[in-house]
């Protein structure tokens, strides 16, 4: 028997009990999103692994490449992720010589994030290639299949982001 999960085992479970048939799919599309973003990841972490990446690093550089040199308090809430982990991601691509890592002009407590040519030398030379396989990925879905998932996770995205500005409330 395999330990990993398939679409089948996503099914109804005991808490399920109450929900409608509508919102039974939505609570399974929630667990396949979750199981496929970690099997995703997993497939870039492969391909970054050679040469000593991930799939965390990769998005932290992308994240300070579109925010031009953000703050690390920035660049940790544009991942999703607390200061702490951002911190740890970073450092890691200072060592690696992918990231500088300095003080803000007016305020020295703020740090500043910025790729380094090492970095985008590194990118551009293997960028065409891992888009071509994210893009094997998502091969069985047509143009027209694709446009849609990309705009209805899109639009979940919108929710989820507008949840997210939302004071925490307990329970």
């Amino acid at each position: 028997m395999s330990s990993k999960l398939t679409p089948d085992d996503l099914g109804p479970a005991a808490g399920d009990a109450g929900l409608s048939e509508v919102d039974i799919v939505r609570v399974r599309t929630f667990r396949m999103i979750i199981l496929l973003a970690q099997e995703l990841r997993t497939l870039m972490d492969q391909r970054l692994r050679p040469d000593g990446l991930t799939t965390q690093q990769a998005a932290l550089i992308t994240v300070v490449d579109n925010l031009g040199a953000p703050s690390l308090s920035m660049a940790a809430a544009a991942l999703g992720t607390t200061h702490q982990n951002a911190r740890q991601i970073a450092d890691a691509l200072a060592r690696k010589g992918f990231l500088t890592i300095t003080a803000d002009a007016a305020d020295a407590r703020v740090r500043r994030l910025q790729s380094t040519a090492q970095s985008r030398d590194y990118w551009a030379q293997r960028s065409g290639s891992d888009q071509q396989h994210v893009a094997d990925w998502f091969g069985d879905l047509d143009g027209a299949d694709a446009a849609t998932l990309f705009s209805l996770l899109a639009t979940v995205e919108r929710r989820a982001r507008s949840e997210l500005a939302r004071p925490a409330r307990g329970g």
